[in-house]
């Protein structure tokens, strides 16, 4: 399941890089759910060449992704903004805990509603 969620990941990232049978196939395998037979049968190919354009494309986004680093980026900055988030949600609580300061809870929350648009781009 891991891999299904990576070669996902990477086909949003490098799909439109794939040839248009590749992109076909990889979308039909990935995100439809089908068996190799069901699209050899839906593409008129063998069952082989829809396992082997599978293993090229995933190959080639692989490589992509080797080269430029934009899945993992992305990953990073999501967990970034996640840590963001929480660490407003610990100033937010220690406020409430130790005095509250309006100054500060509204810095919070703004640091709370930023990377929310964030996470949303």
């Amino acid at each position: 399941m891991a891999k299904n969620m990576e070669i996902a990941l990477l086909f949003d990232f490098y799909g439109d890089m794939l040839t248009d049978k590749q992109r076909d196939v990889v979308e039909l395998y990935y995100d439809n759910d089908l068996s190799l037979s069901e699209i050899a049968e839906n593409e008129g190919i063998t069952r082989q060449g829809v396992r082997d354009s599978i293993k090229r494309a995933e190959a080639q986004m692989l490589e992509m992704e080797d080269r430029l680093h934009l899945a993992r980026r992305f990953r990073e900055l999501r967990e970034g903004i996640e840590a963001i988030r929480q660490a407003a949600r610990e100033i937010q609580d220690l406020n409430d805990r130790f005095g509250f300061s309006r100054e500060i809870d509204d810095r919070a929350r703004r640091i709370a509603d930023l990377s929310e648009q964030l996470a949303e781009a």
